[in-house]
């Protein structure tokens, strides 16, 4: 089974587990060489998620793979919470997180640039609305997103608005 086809299981089934434990699956991967690979789940939940939910998750996702038996290797399986810098996959995390900080990178270079980091302003049909430091609003198709993260914002954290 190629890489691809086992990540596209794994995403199937580890969906169908969050839903089962109420958690949201963020994001789900599988990287490493095929011999030794990382099976790499993020979940999350309005209020954030514990180390219980991410032992659950793990506990019960792990189980199901052993049983299905379709990564013919030894794995590791790792459950955590997508972080203060968490990344952003779908359409919903650019609608989501309008107002929050960020930072994208391009496959092309849009208008001559490929790295931008600003406020992301919303979603407008397929295109990301963003205000970059840099070169101020601009539109980026989502196809276009090659990665995009959440960036802290430390004057809201610490409260100096």
């Amino acid at each position: 089974m190629n890489p691809r086809s086992i990540e596209e299981r794994v995403r199937e089934i580890a969906e169908r587990v969050a839903i089962d434990h109420g958690v949201e699956l963020v994001h789900c991967e599988v990287a490493g060489p095929t011999n030794k690979p990382i099976v790499r789940l993020f979940i999350d939940q309005p209020n954030g998620v514990t180390h219980e939910d991410c032992s659950a998750v793990s506990h019960y996702l792990g189980t199901i793979l052993d049983v299905e038996d379709f990564i013919h290797s030894a794995y590791t399986l790792e459950v955590s919470s997508p972080g203060l810098d968490r990344g952003l996959y779908k359409r919903r995390d650019f609608e989501r997180f309008a107002g929050s900080l960020a930072k994208m990178k391009t496959g092309s270079p849009i208008n001559g640039q490929r790295n931008f980091r600003g406020r992301l302003l919303g979603v407008d049909d397929q295109d990301v609305l963003f205000e970059d430091r840099t070169s101020g609003r601009i539109r980026v198709p989502l196809t276009a997103i090659a990665k995009a993260n959440l960036e802290i914002d430390f004057d809201a954290e610490l409260g100096k608005k």
